[in-house]
């Protein structure tokens, strides 16, 4: 088969998919290419006939950067389970009003980064915390905590933060979030 063709038909597989946003093993596998150097000198080649665009470490995509939801755009980054919360949460429902300059993720991982112009923070938490989905709901392929699983996790960061409109948070709700996680109860 031709090279045109081979990258015809490897662009109509990713099209069929229906994303824009993959990592290096996903392509690996979508396109059957095993050998690490091969895939390197193809994604070379297809960033720099513009047909991929290079988002971050071993992050591809068939759009720019400023193209793709900034949130999902995070969450693929971190490459592990994540849900949004603590800070960004917080803010968008209005309980501090500080603004966030990073948006704000919960995973394995302990980082700051930034793709584009779209800064990154992803706060580690143990395992025994992370993986129970109490207070995590599914909204635009991401994980996003309620505003009381955000208050919880924030609290489990840093016990005394303040909160600029407090009212807003069902206190209640918080307190059986952060037993059923096994977090300290402040």
């Amino acid at each position: 088969m031709k090279k045109a063709n081979i990258s015809q038909k490897r662009f109509l597989d990713l099209a069929r998919l229906k994303q824009n946003l993959f990592h290096v093993d996903d392509l690996a596998r979508i396109w059957g290419i095993t050998d690490r150097n091969n895939l390197r000198v193809t994604l070379y080649r297809y960033v720099k006939q513009g047909l991929l665009f290079r988002i971050y470490r071993g992050l591809y995509s068939l759009v720019e950067a400023s193209k793709l939801d900034p949130l999902f755009l995070g969450a693929k980054a971190i490459n592990n389970y994540c849900y949004l919360s603590a800070e960004s949460v917080l803010s968008s429902h209005g309980v501090i009003f500080q603004e966030v300059s990073y948006i704000t993720y919960i995973s394995s991982i302990n980082r700051r980064f930034k793709i584009g112009s779209f800064s990154y923070y992803s706060r580690q938490l143990s395992d025994k915390f992370l993986h129970n989905t109490t207070g995590i709901e599914q909204k635009n392929n991401i994980s996003v905590a309620s505003l009381e699983r955000a208050v919880a996790d924030i609290l489990h960061f840093n016990s005394s933060y303040h909160f600029d409109n407090s009212k807003k948070i069902d206190w209640q709700k918080v307190r059986e979030i952060q037993v059923t996680l096994g977090y300290k109860i402040i």
